[in-house]
């Protein structure tokens, strides 16, 4: 954590300070703003907490609720979003409270007496690593919670407009705000609202999407489970460790929660026909309960509280685009109306993917919406949001099929086995890890992936460990990064000090000429570094590395009194070679990294007007850019 470089701190560093719209901000909806955000979800939130980055954009989030939401639906975090969560600086925080995932055991018919259950097979929850966060379980809310706080305390301090329920909008043709929207308080008064963009958050139900007319398509899965969240006690032994239980009366998906005692089962009711018309969703508490023990035999479970239940048919549904542009129109106008989240695609919940995807959506969309309204990217920046997200849905859709229709199998049908195998060779998609871009004007080609074969482009780039070289502290490279709005571009150099000659001194020098997209793209006034995080990382190990030496690009200027920024300048871990970790070849590289945390480009250190032609592709030129104050 950086501060002081406005002035001496005293108070919590977290809070920066208020900025353009965040001060004075007006307690009452306004007549007109940049960017309305219909729903306080996961979507939603994360996109407050990241345009409230950009303080001068307006930006107001309503949602119809009276106020926070205090049990949400879901409680998997992947290790993904945890990443996330480290961007937006609250990841200690919410993973010390949150229950860890570390193990998922299976079982099923004990073969000596089929009426009673065995556990069958134990298996990692990561077996291979590809994360150095957790996999995590914690009430939806909290999470809600630390991206409000993340909004509020961001310089443009948004706050949810709780009472206000979405009602329609018509987009126009042209004008400074081309969307109307209507929205309805809880006293029944209407009013209007005018906006730039308007992004719909609002669920699987989504008013939004309703009033553009784009419905979700799918099918039914013609499956019920009761989702039951208790306190009990029991001497069922895995009681505190992920299980998926098979049998002939049906299975149990088992998920500890956090807080030591409180745990989540989703509890297979069965095949639903056609004829029943909704009659499972009736399903009570006790016969549930009593399912559940049927299941677990020769284990009882003696339910003491139900902080939640419900029932759920499983249905797998996506929209054709996740935008107010129709697929022929794509490029040809502006796109005004986004949805993210379940408004866009819906499945079961037991593969944990909803909140989580969901998040990642609207962190794909607040950077390039932070982009163009502050004039650094044409509108056509937008475009790439709709053709990035929807591949990523339609792949979960998929997934998450294959994984219900395998938790439904009787154990004749399948064995624990398999089913296990299935788990551990699949663990990478859940997680969040593979997601891939393809090419655009934000995913550069894979000409030169050899140099970095660690960090396939379109990919999110995977941290690890390196050794801060002014302060010799061993940090984790990608750790550093927030979710501010800034591309960073990682300089991996061909030599392990800075007093011979090499390719990454000549392109760090290079990068202070004017054809360099520092010189074309940052908005003048503003700091050196305040589009472009740029950082060295050397293949040697901190004592090779003269600070004195290093480029003045690694060594920005900060704020009003033009601090230097030492926290830009890295050697390898001699116990862990970030080099050899990540395949950076010995002639060194340069990665691109965009704001939302994805491999945008890699490129040699000689390939200069590459590197700013790549830029030009998405970005505008400086002297059409108001630095923001």
């Amino acid at each position: 954590m950086q501060f002081h470089h406005h002035g001496y701190v005293t108070t919590d560093p977290r809070v920066a300070p208020a900025s353009g719209t965040g001060i004075d901000r007006p307690a009452e909806l306004p007549e007109a703003v940049d960017v309305l955000i219909v729903g306080a979800g996961p979507a939603g939130m994360l996109l407050a907490a990241q345009l409230s980055q950009y303080p001068v954009i307006s930006t107001r989030l309503i949602e119809r609720r009276p106020g926070r939401l205090e049990i949400g639906q879901a409680d998997g975090v992947q290790a993904r979003s945890v990443e996330t969560f480290q961007a937006f600086g609250f990841a200690e925080r919410l993973v010390a409270e949150a229950f860890h995932l570390t193990s998922m055991n299976f079982w099923g018919p004990d073969p000596a007496n089929p009426s009673k259950i065995v556990r069958t097979k134990r298996t990692d929850d990561d077996p291979d690593g590809v994360s150095e966060f957790p996999h995590l379980i914690i009430n939806q809310a909290r999470v809600l919670d630390y991206f409000a706080e993340a909004a509020a305390y961001g310089p443009g301090r948004i706050v949810p407009d709780f009472g206000y329920e979405f009602i329609g909008l018509e987009v126009a043709d042209a004008g400074a705000y081309p969307v109307r929207v209507t929205v309805r308080r809880a006293s029944g008064e209407e009013r209007t609202v005018l906006a730039k963009y308007v992004v719909g958050c609002d669920g699987a139900r989504s008013a939004v999407r309703t009033a553009l007319g784009t419905p979700l398509v799918g099918q039914q899965a013609m499956h019920a489970w009761a989702v039951l969240d208790a306190l009990a006690v029991t001497d069922f032994p895995d009681i505190r460790t992920k299980c998926a239980i098979q049998t002939e009366h049906g299975s149990i998906l088992h998920i500890p929660r956090e807080g030591g005692y409180l745990f989540r089962m989703y509890i297979d009711l069965g095949e639903v026909g056609a004829e029943d018309n909704g009659a499972v969703r009736s399903t009570t508490v006790d016969s549930a309960i009593a399912k559940a023990n049927q299941i677990l035999s020769p284990y009882t479970l003696d339910v003491r509280d139900v902080p939640r239940f419900t029932v759920y048919e499983v249905g797998h549904r996506l929209t054709s685009k996740f935008e107010d542009v129709p697929g022929g129109e794509t490029g040809k106008r502006t796109p005004r109306v986004f949805i993210a989240g379940d408004a866009c695609h819906t499945h079961s919940a037991k593969a944990g993917q909803g909140m989580n995807v969901s998040m990642q959506d609207t962190f794909n969309l607040g950077w390039k919406l932070g982009q163009v309204l502050t004039g650094r990217s044409p509108e056509t920046l937008l475009d790439t949001y709709s053709g990035e997200r929807q591949e990523v849905a339609q792949k979960l859709i998929d997934f998450d099929r294959e994984w219900s229709e395998l938790m439904a199998k009787k154990p004749g049908e399948l064995s624990p086995e398999e089913l296990a195998d299935f788990y551990v060779k699949t663990a990478e998609f859940p997680a969040g890890f593979l997601t891939q871009y393809p090419p655009s004007m934000v995913i550069g080609e894979a000409a030169y992936q050899a140099l970095a074969t660690g960090f396939p482009i379109g990919k999110r780039f995977k941290s690890g460990p390196v050794i801060r070289v002014a302060d010799v502290n061993p940090v984790h490279l990608g750790h550093h990064a927030r979710a501010d709005g800034r591309w960073r571009v990682y300089a991996f150099a061909d030599a392990a000090t800075v007093c011979e000659a090499s390719a990454l001194r000549d392109w760090a020098e290079w990068m202070a000429t004017p054809g360099s997209p520092v010189a074309r793209f940052t908005p003048s006034g503003a700091d050196t570094d305040s589009l472009f995080d740029v950082k060295a990382v050397f293949p040697g190990t901190h004592d090779q590395v003269d600070i004195g030496q290093v480029p003045p690009l690694f060594l920005p200027r900060s704020g009003p009194f033009g601090l230097i920024d030492y926290e830009k300048v890295y050697a390898t871990d001699p116990e862990q070679d970030f080099f050899r970790l990540r395949g950076i070849d010995q002639r060194g590289c340069v990665i691109v990294v965009r704001p939302d945390q994805y491999v945008a480009h890699i490129l040699p250190l000689s390939a200069r007007e590459e590197l700013s032609d790549f830029f030009a592709q998405s970005m505008l030129e400086a002297r059409t850019v108001q630095a923001a104050r």
